[in-house]
């Protein structure tokens, strides 16, 4: 009942998907071959000490796993156009279409990514147990406050940088970003150090990009904005901290007997995501 679209269009869905989708350019995508993936962690290395040459030697601790399933979800757009404008527009209704498509496809990614629940969709950045950094352990996300009940500190409010950089460990820091949303990063953008020297950096080359505290910032406006015990800004290496799991990838169904005189074009993607490494990430808390 119908004949997949040209690979072309395919094609251009995938690519403005990881221009448009801000977490699909910043963490791990892998394409699966099937329903699931499912990853081992390890939640801790071996047990060791220091012993005499003559002393007992007692058991020490033995690495343990944790499995981590990510199952792929369906999302999907049938957009419909009539046989006679297909015949007579002088533009390509099937590329106009999929531009569309994919644009729509990257909006409701973005917004999974961050906020999405897990059910019938990938498990977002923002749905996973928070902890105080202080207090943090396996399976919750650590944060460190603003300093303001409902935004950042009234006084040196880039302090809450500083802690939020260093609450995330050494071994991460190399390839961290920090992700907020613009309305959030127009407040950032007028944080001065105690020399009155602004917090933010412009890029230093052409393609290169802004940045706070030497690593760069990107923004997404699916993170929150400020307001009590949100998390408007998050700080982490996401390529180690979140994971993408695209199953085959878009495929698009042009149909022409579902409906007299119309075409109807099914596309869908399957895809799913979720957090991989809890500890290469790290939030910060509107809260004092």
């Amino acid at each position: 009942g119908g004949y997949l679209v040209p690979t072309e269009m395919e094609s251009t869905i995938d690519r403005v998907l990881g221009t448009v989708s801000i977490m699909r350019s910043l963490a791990t995508v892998m394409p699966i071959g099937a329903p699931s993936y499912t990853k081992l962690v390890n939640m801790g290395g071996a047990g060791a000490g220091w012993v005499g040459e003559e002393e007992s030697r007692t058991e020490t601790g033995t690495p343990t796993l944790r499995e981590l399933e990510f199952l792929v979800m369906e999302v999907y757009a049938e957009p419909y156009a009539t046989q006679i404008a297909l015949d007579d527009a002088r533009l390509d209704i099937e590329q106009w279409l999929a531009g569309e498509v994919m644009v729509t496809f990257a909006e409701q990614e973005g917004a999974a990514f961050i906020t999405g629940s897990g059910v019938k969709r990938p498990r977002g950045l923002l749905t996973y147990p928070t902890v105080a950094n202080a207090s943090y352990a396996w399976g919750s996300i650590g944060f460190v406050v603003t300093g303001g009940a409902a935004a950042f500190a009234s006084s040196n409010p880039g302090d809450a940088f500083v802690d939020l950089f260093y609450a995330l460990k050494a071994g991460y820091r190399a390839g961290a970003s920090w992700l907020t949303s613009d309305a959030v990063m127009a407040s950032i953008r007028k944080f001065k150090d105690g020399q009155g020297n602004y917090l933010w950096a412009p890029p230093t080359a052409p393609e290169a990009p802004s940045t706070i505290l030497g690593k760069p910032v990107q923004t997404d406006d699916n993170m929150p904005a400020l307001g009590a015990n949100n998390f408007p800004v998050a700080f982490g290496d996401f390529r180690r901290a979140y994971l993408i799991v695209d199953r085959v990838g878009i495929r698009v169904l042009r149909n022409p007997y579902k409906v007299n005189g119309k075409v109807a074009f099914y596309t869908t993607k399957r895809v799913g995501g979720g957090l991989q490494n809890f500890e290469a990430v790290k939030l910060m808390k509107c809260s004092t």
